[in-house]
């Protein structure tokens, strides 16, 4: 290091004074500007890494420490409203969609989108066979089930004898077709006999007839009922026609008995038939059921009964029969309907929303052809749940309020008990609200906020709400308390185990040493404010309402 000299400036002296001698000093050594920059640099590194670490320690191992101070409020006395709210969906009172059951061609459209239209109103014509045939075919198919109601009894046709009766039992069902017995007309009998074509012009009906009948030795007078002109060839090669004789029986003849006849001619000569013939009874008939059901009641149904014409003989049950006339007549119903659908007229008062027909094209089945909305009504649809639903009743206004805030006011006009909802342990009721629409503002689909009161207390005892606390006891049962403020423990304060805060963190209760005792409380209704106190407290009290934190760091 070189030598540093260091040059002192001589004083002036008087005269005649000598001047100090100077003092010899050691060569002073001089510090280097870089190291004395980077010392200093390293002590202000090394106290910034002390300075965070010891926060460092503290923020790992202790939390904020919170100081805070007590909210009060004296007991106030006043109105309380407990209101109801939520949204709902605006749409159209009435509204009627024409949806076609069936194709054809369009003929006449009579409205286009945006007409105003009345109830009754024609709309358009379409041709459609489709949909002619098909209720042309439900109307024949119903009038076919009348037929068989007006024929559950079961009558005889005609007067007569009963053959091959079949069994029934009270309850059986009987079917549409099912044979019931065989009737035959014995009151008269018929002979076919034939004559040779000799006899043509000699015999005529209506001309009187001998009939004999060998096994009783007896003849009876009859007629000729019928002649044919048919071919029977006899053996011997002649030809002969058929000639039908009746005549009545005296109750003693039966069918299958040898009989011949004899007829006059117009000279008097006796005609005879080529050979005998066999009786047969005039007429007989398979009774069967016309209609279909259980069997009520069993009439004169015996073989060889003698029955007069129009006798029941087996009652059937109505109720199979009636069902099916009911179904198919709903069935005739909607195909009337939708056959009116081709030939529309507006079913309400409203505006046409839609309307896709055009005169000259086809339309198909599943067509949505018109839409018609009345809106000078409209109807809003809320979900109001069972903790609210015992306020509502019909005639219940309820403010209603869109996006913009405008408000609407709406009626209740129904409540439906039957589609009520649970989910999470609560019920909720669906209630439609009618709103008068008349200037046309409130649109279908508008989202609305409702609110309605559904309950009120007047010059009721008050407290916050953040002032009444939900405890429970040794039971688990839950009660309600308020925190006062007084001088000493009051007789109805009830024991409540107050938790020391852990650091960091605000009181959870005031306590004793604040002046803070709880008591028990009855509550009443509540607002976003308030809860009305029934009982409890006087209403001179100061209650504990929070915790205000004053000043926090960390």
């Amino acid at each position: 290091m070189p030598e540093v000299e260091v040059k002192v400036p001589q004083q002036e002296t008087s005269a005649g004074q000598q001047p100090p001698v100077p003092e010899k000093k050691l060569p002073a050594k001089k510090r280097s500007p870089r190291k004395t920059r980077n010392m200093i640099i390293a002590l202000v590194v090394v106290a910034a890494l002390a300075v965070g670490g010891v926060f460092l320690y503290q923020f790992l191992t202790k939390q904020q420490k919170v100081n805070s101070e007590i909210q009060s409020s004296p007991v106030s006395f006043g109105s309380i409203q407990s209101k109801v709210t939520g949204s709902g969906n605006a749409m159209a009172k009435e509204s009627a969609a024409i949806t076609l059951t069936a194709g054809g061609m369009v003929e006449e459209v009579f409205v286009t989108a945006g007409d105003v239209v009345t109830a009754g109103q024609p709309l358009y014509t379409i041709s459609s066979k489709e949909a002619q045939d098909k209720l042309d075919n439900l109307n024949s198919e119903l009038k076919d089930l009348l037929e068989q109601a007006n024929n559950l009894t079961v009558r005889a046709p005609f007067a007569g004898k009963l053959q091959d009766v079949k069994e029934f039992q009270p309850d059986q069902p009987v079917s549409t077709g099912q044979e019931i017995a065989t009737l035959v007309n014995d009151k008269k009998l018929k002979l076919s006999l034939y004559f040779s074509y000799a006899y043509e012009h000699d015999i005529s009906v209506g001309q009187s007839v001998q009939v004999s009948i060998p096994a009783v030795m007896q003849s009876y007078t009859g007629k000729v009922e019928e002649i044919n002109k048919v071919s029977f060839i006899s053996p011997e090669g002649a030809v002969h026609f058929e000639v039908v004789i009746v005549f009545d029986n005296p109750g003693t003849l039966t069918a299958d008995m040898d009989a011949s006849a004899m007829l006059t001619a117009s000279d008097g000569s006796a005609i005879y038939p080529y050979q005998n013939g066999k009786t047969e009874f005039y007429e007989i008939r398979t009774i069967t059921a016309k209609a279909e059901g259980p069997v009520t009641q069993i009439g004169n149904l015996l073989n060889y009964a003698n029955v007069s014409a129009g006798e029941p003989l087996l009652y059937l049950g109505s109720d199979t029969i009636d069902e099916k006339i009911r179904a198919k007549q709903e069935e005739v119903n909607e195909a009337q309907k939708e056959f009116d659908n081709f030939n529309a007229v507006s079913p309400i008062d409203g505006t046409v929303t839609s309307c896709t027909l055009v005169p000259g094209t086809e339309v198909k089945s599943g067509d949505t052809v018109i839409t018609i909305s009345n809106t000078t009504n409209m109807v809003v649809e809320i979900s109001v749940d069972d903790r609210n639903i015992a306020f509502v009743q019909p005639g219940l206004m309820v403010e209603l309020s869109d996006w913009n805030g405008n408000v609407f006011m709406g009626t209740v006009s129904s409540i439906n008990m039957g589609k009520a909802e649970s989910s999470n342990g609560m019920t909720s009721y669906p209630v439609t609200l009618t709103v008068d629409n008349a200037d046309g503002s409130l649109l279908a689909g508008m989202w609305l906020d409702y609110s309605f009161v559904a309950s009120q207390s007047d010059d009721c005892m008050m407290v916050p709400m953040q002032s009444v606390k939900y405890v429970s006891d040794a039971e688990g049962e839950t009660y309600s308390v308020v925190f006062i403020h007084v001088d000493e423990k009051p007789e109805n304060a009830v024991n409540l185990e107050i938790p020391e805060p852990m650091p960091g963190e605000l009181p959870q209760y005031p306590s004793p040493e604040d002046g803070y005792y709880p008591v028990k409380v009855e509550t009443g209704l509540s607002d976003n404010y308030n809860v009305e106190i029934k009982s409890g407290l006087n209403g001179d009290e100061e209650v504990f309402v929070n915790f205000l934190v004053e000043q926090a760091y960390g």
